[in-house]
């Protein structure tokens, strides 16, 4: 068969897929994850083996370290993985819950209740985790995915995938209810993008701009939009000293390579003589370059120059541009202007700042005394996510397996007629 002949059969097979997981039992659809996650557990491997040959190629291609650092797998992350699907088997079972319910004078009863979405494409890059993760959270929603990794690690891909196949199979259920697209050909995405003849009823595009603004552009289908992680940390004029050098320390440096990772600095101008050097001097003791305004650059010998590009760059490196503002209005502007709608924090004692600045910023997700890198479904008690959506339609933020619902209203009579 052709590429779009087998693209089809893809989307056939997977609507096949979503009407088995929608009539299983949450009970069944737990056993399936339960399984899977033995299955990656027996098969780390087998998966290590695979992920050692797409960082080799990747290196071989001069892949930035940030994004080799997504690209690999450990034991350690492999355990990680399956705990996260096993979390996902224990979280309480969206489908068929009523959501609201009301009763008019007329006697009907209404009733809003979760209901799957249908058949979900998630085009991804180079993290090949997400490849258990969407598909944990596909099946605990009843939904049916086709997967398309990036082809720097689809050798990973197809051997978690494996995993996920013979979870399913072991729980009674088909196999095709999560498929992977098993070539790195680029016309699959195309082919995705026109909804394999409507079989696919959302696209989740998770990875660069490049890629989330095609699929945006191309799609012929509904999009949960999932943007870079333009975010930023804000110190007002109130924060505690060392609070904000361990905030921002974790913000950025725990792991750079993550969406959650803070890009930006923003210091109060009113503090910044006293704050900041604190927090630069832990930042580069960590090994992280800065990249400062004029002010900024005044209180920091050896800081870099920030140029208009960095305050829109996601650095996904140990790089962090700096910039000194006049107070919280002037910050919330910076952020709206060059913020992705992804996560944003302010550090502060002031109780009403802090609430001003969570009312007023524009992002799916707002922090206060707290590290953005906390912008993570697993640790919103969502038993993971398929990604953070920038959307402002379906679903904003962390997207696990309740987001991954819509609703049917059903409604209850006694003979009633309109008159």
């Amino acid at each position: 068969m052709s590429l779009d002949e087998t693209m089809l059969e893809m989307g056939r097979r997977a609507r096949g897929g979503a009407d088995a997981l929608r009539n299983a039992t949450a009970a069944t659809r737990s056993a399936a994850l339960t399984s899977m996650a033995e299955a990656l557990r027996d098969r780390s491997d087998a998966i290590l083996t695979a992920n050692t040959a797409d960082v080799e190629r990747a290196r071989a291609k001069g892949v930035s370290e940030a994004l080799i650092d997504r690209l690999s797998l450990t034991p350690g992350r492999i355990t990680a993985m399956a705990g996260a699907v096993d979390e996902v088997a224990a979280f309480p079972d969206p489908l068929g819950a009523t959501t609201a319910r009301w009763t008019r004078p007329n006697g009907l009863e209404f009733s809003r209740v979760r209901t799957p979405l249908g058949v979900l494409a998630i085009i991804y890059e180079s993290r090949p985790n997400v490849t258990a993760d969407a598909a944990a959270l596909c099946i605990r929603s009843g939904n049916a995915a086709i997967l398309r990794s990036g082809s720097d690690c689809l050798d990973s891909a197809l051997a978690i995938h494996a995993a996920v196949a013979e979870g399913l199979r072991a729980a009674g259920l088909p196999g095709e209810a999560v498929q992977l697209v098993d070539t790195p050909d680029r016309a699959a995405v195309g082919a995705l993008l026109t909804g394999l003849g409507g079989t696919i009823d959302l696209l989740v595009p998770r990875g660069g701009r490049s890629l989330v603004e095609r699929v945006q552009a191309e799609a012929r289908v509904p999009v949960l939009g999932h943007l870079e992680g333009i975010n930023h940390t804000y110190l007002h004029a109130s924060a505690d000293i060392g609070m904000a050098v361990e905030v921002v320390l974790n913000a950025k440096m725990r792991r750079v390579s993550v969406c959650g990772a803070t890009e930006t600095l923003l210091v109060d101008r009113e503090a910044a003589a006293y704050l900041l050097p604190p927090v630069a001097e832990a930042l580069m003791a960590a090994g992280c370059e800065l990249r400062g305004d004029a002010a900024a650059r005044t209180l920091i010998s050896g800081m870099g120059v920030a140029e208009e590009a960095d305050w829109s760059t996601e650095y996904l490196a140990p790089i962090l541009s700096v910039k000194v503002v006049d107070g919280l209005d002037a910050a919330v502007a910076h952020i709206n202007r060059y913020g992705s709608g992804h996560t944003e924090a302010i550090v502060a004692e002031d109780s009403f700042a802090a609430a001003a600045f969570q009312a007023v910023v524009d992002a799916s997700i707002v922090l206060w005394n707290a590290s953005t890198q906390f912008a993570d479904g697993g640790e919103f008690g969502f038993g993971g996510e398929i990604g953070i959506s920038t959307s402002r339609l379906h679903a904003r933020g962390p997207v696990g397996a309740e987001q991954l619902t819509s609703y049917k209203y059903v409604v209850k009579g006694q003979g009633q007629t309109r008159p």
